[in-house]
């Protein structure tokens, strides 16, 4: 007498496809997230030569809002060391940028805080 196996795949089914849709979930976060470091970076070294120019600290930190393509423009933390008014030919100033990413992976966001920062930051010479 054979034993009806007519459930087996459904059953392997519901075992395999939460971890695969886990895996497929993580991977998303992580290019993401690769993805905004790599755009900050690129941001911050465009955004610091403003600086290099001798621009003021509101032109450098509008320059970095309306650069920064990664969501709301609001929640970008833009540092510039040292301030404005302290910039002379010849110092260097530096340009620091941060910006919160939400994971969606639901293990990954409990072991990481929340939001995680992606940040950044680029110096050159003022002229």
């Amino acid at each position: 007498m054979r034993k009806s196996e007519s459930g087996q795949s459904l059953v392997e089914t519901a075992l395999v496809l939460p971890l695969l849709l886990l895996l497929v979930i993580g991977i998303l976060d992580f290019g993401r997230v690769t993805y905004s470091y790599a755009h900050l970076h690129m941001a911050a070294q465009e955004t610091v030569r403003k600086g290099g120019l001798g621009k003021s600290d509101t032109e450098i930190a509008t320059f970095a809002k309306n650069y920064v393509k990664l969501g709301d423009s609001s929640k970008l933390i833009v540092e510039i060391t040292p301030p404005g008014s302290l910039r002379k030919s010849g110092d260097y100033v530096k340009v620091k940028l941060k910006y919160p990413i939400k994971l969606y992976t639901p293990f990954l966001s409990s072991l990481f805080p929340a939001p995680l920062y992606a940040q950044t930051d680029s110096t050159i010479r003022v002229e």
